[in-house]
């Protein structure tokens, strides 16, 4: 929680001083959004690359039908989610935003610019990344080698010590100049209004899909969808609290167990969905994207057959995604900026919707894995 307060006290002050602080301060904060930029954009390819090598890597090789099975219904259920989201959305956000100021890639309000500006290319592109991660993960998979396993577990860590301790932390001050810059130029108020509205449905979202899930959840097993439900809500109260599926574990066990799912199914299927099935954050995702589109002059709301492929893949990044506040949307720039042609600003603009509901998202992730228990646990007794 403290880093949402800390987000929206980022986009608070950047919005401040792009409004009312002299110009050279605004500069100031517009110099450090460009370098972190780069640096941002550089790190998303190797990301990928470490996290889902890293994660094909480690599935379990004796599990068989049990892993097949949870993975499938985890990913149908992200792809599902995404699907629905990106049809309310494409219904609702237009309406909200139908008499807006647009926001445009190149800012500059007032002719304002940073002082200093670098250049740092990516090694390769994030489709590349996508495929060598795969090649390399189901490899050391097949030949079982340990020294490219260890290579991908050890680069993993590096990214990740890059996201928990400068990454993530420097966001605020990222969002700040972003929002400095938007001020200037006379466009914030607008999308802080529509922030506000997307932020709800996006809960709103949540909510809808969760019952959905135990709805079907508790057909299939023959138990009341509400009790399940209700089981499952000391998950999602503690999701909300630690922004964190793997440190919700120990409680998401306990509900599902409560729910009747056998113990070694729980065992299994907990902490391997807890960072596999991210159906919440890709709704969020999904419902921000279309939110940025509306706001931004050079993105058009795109058809479903558009979207379509980005949902599909945003799925399986998904299935990899780091376990750290933000983690899924730090996945999700690549793929923004390869397959839906986001620049810099409409990225900056997923990351600060995406961080301010990031323990909701997490929150539906989580009870959603009691959804993904019950299911694998009905299969089973079949």
């Amino acid at each position: 929680m403290k880093l949402i307060l800390k987000l929206i006290a980022g986009i608070l002050i950047g919005s401040l001083v792009g409004l009312f602080a002299p110009d050279f301060v605004t500069r100031l904060l517009l110099t450090f959004k460009s370098l972190f930029g780069e640096l941002l954009f550089f790190v998303i390819p190797l990301l990928i690359l470490f996290f889902i090598t890293s994660g094909i890597a480690a599935l379990p090789k004796k599990s068989g039908k049990l892993l097949g099975r949870t993975l499938g219904v985890a990913y149908l259920s992200t792809v599902i989610a995404g699907i629905g989201a990106f049809l309310v959305a494409r219904m609702v956000v237009p309406l909200l935003t139908a008499n807006s100021q647009a926001v445009t890639e190149e800012l500059n309000g007032n002719g304002l610019l940073p002082f200093i500006t670098m250049d740092i290319p990516p090694v390769f592109g994030v489709m590349t990344a996508l495929v060598l991660a795969f090649v390399l993960g189901l490899g050391i998979s097949a030949t079982g080698s340990t020294t490219l396993k260890s290579a991908s577990d050890e680069g993993r860590d590096i990214i990740e010590n890059l996201l928990v301790k400068l990454i993530i932390p420097l966001l605020p001050v990222y969002i700040a100049g972003v929002f400095a810059e938007m001020a200037a130029a006379g466009t914030v108020f607008e999308t802080l209004r529509t922030f506000g509205v997307i932020l709800i449905l996006a809960i709103v979202l949540h909510w809808v899909y969760l019952t959905s899930m135990f709805f079907a959840a508790g057909i299939k097993a023959g138990k009341s969808p509400l009790k399940l439900i209700k089981n499952m809500l000391p998950a999602y109260f503690t999701a909300l609290g630690t922004m964190s599926s793997a440190a919700t574990i120990p409680v998401t066990l306990q509900s599902v167990k409560k729910n009747g799912v056998n113990e070694d199914i729980a065992n299994f299927t907990v902490p391997l969905c807890a960072t596999t099935h991210l159906a919440g954050s890709t709704i969020t995702i999904v419902s921000c994207t279309m939110a940025v589109m509306v706001l931004h002059s050079s993105l058009a709301i795109p058809s479903l057959t558009t979207m379509l492929p980005f949902i599909l893949t945003l799925g399986v990044v998904m299935l990899a995604a780091p376990g750290v506040p933000g983690g899924a949307v730090m996945s999700a720039v690549g793929l923004l900026g390869s397959m839906l042609g986001f620049g810099e600003t409409a990225i900056a603009l997923m990351i600060a919707l995406y961080m301010a509901q990031d323990s909701f998202g997490t929150a539906c992730n989580v009870t959603g894995d009691g959804a993904i228990a019950l299911f694998v646990n009905t299969a089973a007794k079949k």
